[in-house]
């Protein structure tokens, strides 16, 4: 009997246990400059949809007329860099992460990016 069973790894190009090979990875890089300019990046949990919300309402307030993506995808959002969502992405670039701004923040940060 064996105190430490062998454990073998599915994928030795992963870093974990999902499907992350090098081709799913370049697929993400791929659509990070598609779509809309401004995304969330998030599972869909209330946190997400709450940072989505402020989102849609501070583009209204500023009279922008943009669309939102929602990525849920976890290949997507780590080739962001992001290990904590809910995230915001403006152009291509993490302005936010690992919290939901109110929709005042969200004004400050279109207005600085934009």
């Amino acid at each position: 009997m064996s105190l430490f069973a062998k454990i073998t790894k599915k994928n030795d190009n992963s870093c974990c246990e999902c499907a992350c090979d090098s081709e799913s990875m370049a697929k993400a890089e791929k659509l990070k400059t598609e779509g809309a300019s401004i995304k969330i990046l998030g599972s869909g949990c209330p946190k997400c949809n709450q940072l989505e919300a402020a989102t849609k309402a501070a583009l209204e307030q500023l009279g922008m007329d943009t669309s939102i993506d929602h990525i849920t995808d976890f290949a997507q959002i780590a080739a962001y860099g992001v290990m904590s969502t809910p995230a915001l992405v403006v152009d291509g670039k993490v302005v936010s992460y690992g919290k939901v701004l109110k929709t005042e923040e969200v004004v400050k940060i279109l207005q600085k990016v934009r």
